[in-house]
């Protein structure tokens, strides 16, 4: 049995795989996040690997295999097995920062310079975007889709 293990262990890691972190945590005035990448129906469709959703009960699912409510660890394990990882500023760039596992980060009105992580690819269109006040709440900040690269900027880091 333990060998069965190891052996679908090394199988998955010699899967491609992308890992997609599509959202940021959900406003408390409903509006939606300004981190939240607008294109991803359009970056899939230029993506030709396998891709992995990550998130939430009730988030949007964008891809067939959607997993959603993992715990700490099974991200953990998901972050180890996949070639590379995309996402908003959320939680999960910092998870896969702690895991040593750099990715794409996607952002819009927050900095990168203070939430971002310097080993990640972190595609900021322009800081003329940047929120003015960077520590109030999101919920203050209104969304705007033109803040974010386009997905064919994306592929170029794949």
């Amino acid at each position: 049995m333990e060998l069965e293990g190891q052996f679908r262990r090394c199988l998955s890691k010699a899967i491609p795989m992308i890992i997609i972190a599509p959202f940021a945590k959900s406003l408390i005035n409903n509006k939606r996040n300004p981190k939240n990448y607008p294109y991803w129906d359009k970056l899939i469709k230029l993506t030709h690997e396998k891709i992995v959703q990550v998130g939430v009960e009730g988030e949007e699912q964008l891809v067939y295999d959607f997993k959603k409510d993992l715990s700490i660890s099974e991200l953990r394990k998901l972050i180890a097995e996949c070639r590379i990882w995309i996402g908003c500023d959320s939680f999960f760039q910092h998870l896969a920062w702690d895991c040593g596992k750099p990715g794409i980060v996607l952002w819009s009105v927050s900095d990168p310079l203070i939430y971002g992580h310097p080993e990640n690819t972190n595609l900021l269109k322009s800081r003329d975007y940047l929120a003015n006040n960077q520590f109030l709440w999101w919920d203050f900040t209104e969304y705007n889709a033109d803040a974010f690269v386009k997905p064919e900027e994306v592929i170029k880091y794949l």
